[in-house]
């Protein structure tokens, strides 16, 4: 197995180049634990690290620290030390990221340097527009390219199935939306043509969607195990606990993920503004610039909802993602604020300490 077979290529080499010292190798980051990583090198060999002092320093948060689909510079273990250690974490090309679940400001990342995201939903339970609106718009900022597979058409009726294709593919930003069935086997060429050689793909959906059973087939294995489906709720008995990269014996890789129970927003108003931009083309036609687009004469936006033009219920979630976003640069700014705070007063203690080392070196030397 070549470094290129699992994604490298000559921009890793390059910023690999600018950090290298001897002993230090390249890898790329296959699983985390608790308390390490497993990494993928040159010739196939997995090895377990841990990650560096400086690289811990280095990081503004966690989102900065290595994660699953990440490449490394890795120093090799030797003589009193066995472990092997992560000295440097390489520039991402891509990063498919979240705001992390709960009322955290921070970012968490999901798969680094991926190259398709696919989301896997249904027909039926699972089936909910405002939320492929919200995984639209972070694959998006991703940089990664969208995928999406109505899985478990074995359920539905055909017209089911080709109507959630339908409106799910007027949102889709380009990203091609496919009809499938696990169990049957049905569409998995869909996601073989996507992987070849060097080629990352990442599947995100919620618990109970067949993610596992497509993973197994690609596998041509069980390597996940997959249990019954409530029939009340239509979810998994089980779900991937842990992300893993795994490389494919016909070539390319798969990162699994965990069911996602939130899809929180990690991204920006231009991206946003990208997602929508049937909206924001509307609000470019309003007669006055600072409209408000809520009562104010002469909107195109509401024109356009009252006429059937625009729906209801995609605007009323753009703007429930637009306060999302807006509550999240709050509370990211305070958050900077704080750091700032704490990072001045830190300062003051130790210059305070200094001036109290150098009056107590004054006094033991007799300069009084």
């Amino acid at each position: 197995m070549t470094l290129c077979e699992l994604g490298w290529d000559e921009s890793f080499a390059k910023a690999f180049e600018a950090v290298v010292k001897p002993g230090w190798i390249p890898g790329r980051l296959i699983r985390e634990t608790k308390i390490n990583f497993s990494a993928l090198l040159e010739g196939g060999d997995e090895i377990d690290c841990v990650v560096g002092g400086k690289v811990w320093h280095d990081a503004a948060c966690d989102a900065d620290l290595p994660a699953v689909g990440d490449w490394v510079a890795i120093e090799l273990g030797s003589g009193e030390r066995d472990e092997h250690v992560i000295r440097a974490r390489l520039p991402r090309r891509t990063c498919f990221s979240r705001k992390a679940p709960g009322k955290s400001s921070e970012e968490q990342v999901m798969a680094a340097n991926v190259d398709v995201v696919v989301v896997v939903t249904d027909a039926g339970p699972d089936f909910n527009l405002r939320r492929m609106e919200r995984y639209f718009t972070i694959v998006q900022k991703s940089g990664a390219r969208g995928v999406v597979l109505v899985n478990k058409s074995d359920l539905f009726d055909a017209a089911t199935n080709e109507r959630a294709r339908t409106e799910i593919e007027k949102l889709s930003l380009g990203s091609a939306v496919y009809v499938t069935s696990a169990l049957r086997q049905e569409g998995l060429e869909v996601l073989k043509s996507y992987l070849e050689k060097g080629v990352t793909l990442t599947m995100v959906g919620s618990s109970g969607v067949g993610k596992s059973t497509l993973v197994n087939q690609l596998l041509g294995e069980d390597w996940l195990w997959t249990g019954e489906v409530n029939e009340v709720t239509g979810k998994g008995r089980h779900t991937t606990v842990a992300r893993e990269l795994v490389v494919l014996e016909d070539g390319g890789m798969l990162v699994d993920n965990p069911g996602i129970r939130e899809v929180q927003m990690w991204t920006d108003e231009d991206t946003l503004r990208e997602s929508f931009a049937d909206i924001e083309a509307l609000a470019g036609q309003c007669r006055f610039r600072d409209c408000r687009h809520h009562g104010d004469k002469g909107c195109a936006i509401e024109a356009a909802v009252k006429a059937g033009e625009l729906d209801a219920r995609r605007y009323e979630g753009f703007l429930r993602l637009d306060e999302e976003i807006e509550e999240l640069n709050r509370r990211r700014k305070k958050r900077q604020m704080t750091v700032e705070r704490w990072g001045k007063r830190n300062q003051r203690v130790r210059a305070r300490n200094r001036e109290d080392r150098i009056e107590l070196d004054k006094e033991q030397r007799g300069e009084w």
